[in-house]
């Protein structure tokens, strides 16, 4: 059964008006987008709802996205002396060009659905006799931290026959072989900086470089397995970046078997489709000869079956590869998670592909199981669930990166990217709402990422850079120290140089003058701590030291010794195009929070008898700063409706997310930063002036407005846009304040505007009201796992199968 909420959307139709990117030089893919397939940090392939495979993130933190044609699967009908034979595709230019694209849906027509529930998906095919369903999936699994990264596909076919009269049915799978392409061409990429401030480098992976590359047949084991395993000669027993194998395999017990090792993808396929489109059968090639100099190769293979009336059959296939090996700067190589169970040689794809098929029914169930009692709440609307596990899609997407074991890191270390367009990893300020998803569903990811920062904090890097900001609004630019020693990285690095090891990789701002970042960190530390049972005092005590070295660090910007640090008038937050002056309501009741929680901390580690450094003495010098700081945040910022911008700009916007300390502070258990019925009225306020007078609600809340709903400056930028994450952490904090409907309704709203815009599984960080977006595949909007925690008090979400690590 397809769950009754999964996206949906018709066999190959079109958007009218989908949104286009805001900036011309950021990313815009286009609208077809489908789940993508393959395990965390292991590389992932993406197949869209016309049915191509288009998106090719095999290269860890790297992104190419285009058609191959010879990527396919095909399928065979015979009735009688009718017959007829699909690609399995609806765009013609995505297929071969002797073969039959599948007919594309047309409005109020549909051929077919496909339908999305991450990490499920399904291709319901209508336009044929048979009833024809292919679900694919990967073992994305809460709480397994070895299945989870595995490097495969499943594609699970039913076939039915609901007709009086037998039907001969051919499921075809194609494959051009890809090994090696998926490395830099380019061994140290030149880092410039783009027209929005942003460094960037060329990727150029080896596209079409398949000199050597053989497939070889492998014919039908005792479990009647059959498939192919795609390879390079002489390549070298300790594989590079780009090394490895890709392998198909399929249960083919009772089914004709064809195949052909070696047909040429560059030319119209006729060799393939002219046997297959007769009789749903393939000429039987098993030809290992490597590909020559400038040729490629593809292998297919065909399964046959005749369904009686009222027949119904499943045919399972599995997709996998193994590229061991990711490269960040020349000579900076890490093996990938998966390694630790199937080995690093990069000859393993045949081994993975049959372990999907010895388990796929035991994955189905166990994600099954994860998902139903959510699926089964009938307090949670069909399109709220929908998008809550969709947004998932980014953990595996979004440039991901997952290392294999060490002694430091028993499980390995963890990354995701802030998105395509600014390419860094787990930017501390984006997963503030962010990480909930990894919290509630791999806690022990979660705390890689933590323990990785609390490391990065002491650390400096006196590289000289100019800020990207500068550049933008057209001034001459100070040049910044990359990392300050003590001060809290921005983020864990970028692909092109050596992530969790070479922080602060974004240089729009000067990360190292920002007035949220430590306070983000210190309460994600005590927060990862109190959601995963409040017994782990080894995370604690490795944290304990920079959760001190990062708040005396930002106190240094507290000027005028008043107790709150001062923002500069520079962007210096994670609105980091938005100027905020003097004591400001976001990042002042961010620190106010984060000291409660250092005390919190404090007092935990000295309970345990911990010395290092002595908690006792932080605790006194932070109840200071507290006692000091807290009643001159309110009457600085307090104007009787709702807490100011800041206390040096002048501005009377509303500013959206101006209470994110008290709704921390409140969520993590601690006292309140503000009177209850300030926050109340605040955020009856944000509620009026920047969504219900933002168009009416029918995006979102924009992220700043005056009370009126009018712009301070039409010609703003992070003000007017409705960012989807900031959103999502809304609706939370107004379940914390009992005010679920609005909260319902807010999500909603930006639900809707993502999933019927063709923003689905590219979900941006901006929207605008004029049908444009910023920066897609954001990791912000995973923060939708918050608002689901508050909507159902933090109900339990690891099922009892749940391994926390080998």
């Amino acid at each position: 059964m397809i769950p009754s909420c999964s996206w949906q959307r018709p066999l190959g139709l079109g958007w009218t008006n989908p949104y286009t990117v805001r900036y011309a030089s950021n990313l815009d893919d286009g609208p077809w987008h489908g789940m993508p397939l393959g395990g965390f940090g292991a590389g992932c392939m993406g197949r869209s709802p016309r049915g191509d495979f288009n998106l090719w993130h095999i290269d860890g933190g790297e992104h190419v996205f285009r058609s191959v044609p010879a990527c396919q699967f095909g399928l065979f009908e015979q009735s009688g002396q009718q017959t007829q034979a699909y690609a399995l595709c609806t765009e013609a230019d995505a297929v071969p060009s002797a073969w039959t694209p599948y007919p594309a849906s047309s409005k109020g027509q549909p051929t077919g659905h496909y339908h999305a529930l991450y990490p499920r998906s399904w291709f319901v095919y209508e336009a044929l006799q048979a009833r024809v369903t292919c679900e694919q999936f990967s073992p994305i699994l809460p709480g397994n931290y070895q299945d989870t990264s595995y490097p495969v596909a499943v594609f699970h076919w039913t076939l039915e026959n609901p007709t009086d009269a037998p039907l001969t049915l051919s499921i075809l799978v194609t494959w051009q072989n890809m090994v090696s392409w998926f490395t830099n061409g380019q061994s140290t990429p030149e880092v410039r900086m783009r027209d929005d401030g942003s460094p960037v480098y060329d990727y150029q992976p080896r596209w079409g470089d398949s000199q050597g590359n053989s497939n070889q047949w492998q014919p039908m084991d005792t479990a009647g397995r059959v498939g192919w395993v795609m390879d390079r000669v002489n390549r070298p027993a300790q594989p590079q970046e780009g090394d490895g194998q890709w392998a198909i395999a399929a249960q083919a017990n009772d089914c004709e078997v064809f195949y052909h090792s070696r047909w040429n993808p560059d030319g119209d396929g006729a060799e393939l489709w002219d046997s297959f489109a007769r009789d749903g059968s393939l000429p039987n090639v098993a030809d290992p000869t490597p590909a020559a100099a400038g040729e490629q190769i593809a292998a297919a293979m065909a399964l046959r079956i005749t369904l009686a009336p009222g027949e119904r059959r499943t045919l399972p296939m599995a997709i996998a590869w193994d590229v061991p090996v990711t490269e960040f700067a020349q000579g900076v190589t890490y093996l990938r998670r998966y390694t630790d169970f199937f080995g690093a040689d990069g000859r393993q794809a045949w081994a993975i592909a049959q372990t999907a098929l010895d388990h796929y029914a035991t994955w189905q169930q166990q994600i099954q199981d994860w998902q139903q009692p959510i699926l089964d709440r009938e307090d949670l609307p069909n399109w709220f669930k929908m998008a809550l596990f969709n947004e998932l899609y980014d953990l595996c997407s979004g440039a991901s990166l997952w290392s294999a074991a060490s002694d430091r890191d028993p499980v390995g270390q963890f990354a995701v990217a802030e998105c395509l367009d600014y390419r860094w990893y787990e930017s501390l300020d984006v997963r503030l709402h962010a990480s909930w998803s990894l919290l509630l569903l791999w806690p022990d990811l979660e705390k890689a990422v933590m323990r990785a920062f609390a490391r990065a904090i002491p650390s400096a890097d006196d590289t000289p850079r100019v800020i990207g900001y500068y550049y933008t609004i057209g001034a001459e630019s100070p040049m910044a120290m990359r990392k300050t020693a003590n001060a809290t990285p921005h983020d864990l690095g970028a692909p092109n140089e050596h992530p969790w090891e070479k922080t602060n990789y974004t240089s729009y701002q000067d990360c190292n003058l920002w007035k949220d970042l430590a306070s983000d960190f210190v309460l994600q530390v005590y927060r990862d701590f109190l959601f995963t049972g409040s017994t782990d005092l080894a995370f604690l005590r490795d944290c304990w030291p920079s959760v001190v070295s990062a708040l005396d660090y930002l106190k240094g910007f507290d000027h005028d010794g008043d107790g709150i640090p001062e923002n500069s008038g520079a962007p210096d937050q994670t609105f980091d195009d938005w100027r905020l002056k003097g004591i400001s309501a976001y990042c002042g009741g961010l620190w106010l929070a984060a000291l409660e929680a250092a005390i919190a901390i404090g007092q935990v580690l000295e309970e345990a008898g911990e010395v290092a450094p002595r908690p006792a003495d932080p605790i006194s010098q932070y109840q200071t700063w507290l006692a000091q700081a807290k009643p001159l945040y309110q009457e600085a910022l307090w104007n009787g409706r709702y807490y100011r911008l800041d206390t040096g700009s002048g501005s009377d916007v509303v500013m959206a997310d101006q209470l994110c300390g008290q709704f921390y502070a409140r969520l993590l258990g601690l006292p309140d930063i503000v009177p209850s019925d300030c926050a109340q009225s605040a955020l009856e306020m944000v509620y009026e002036a920047c969504f219900m007078r933002f168009h009416n609600g029918q995006f979102g809340a924009a992220n700043g407005l005056r009370p009126d709903g009018s712009p301070m400056n039409p010609d703003d930028t992070h003000p007017l846009e409705v960012w989807t994450g900031i959103n999502f952490g809304l609706a939370a904090f107004l379940v914390q304040m009992n005010l679920r409907d609005e909260a319902l309704r807010m999500t909603e709203a930006v639900v809707k505007q993502i999933y019927t815009n063709g923003l689905q599984f590219r979900t941006p960080e901006a929207i605008t009201a004029v049908g444009t977006f910023r920066a897609c595949h954001y990791l912000r909007a995973l923060a939708i796992w918050l608002t689901y925690g508050m909507l159902t008090d933090f109900a339990p979400v690891l099922p009892n199968h749940s391994s926390h690590g080998d």
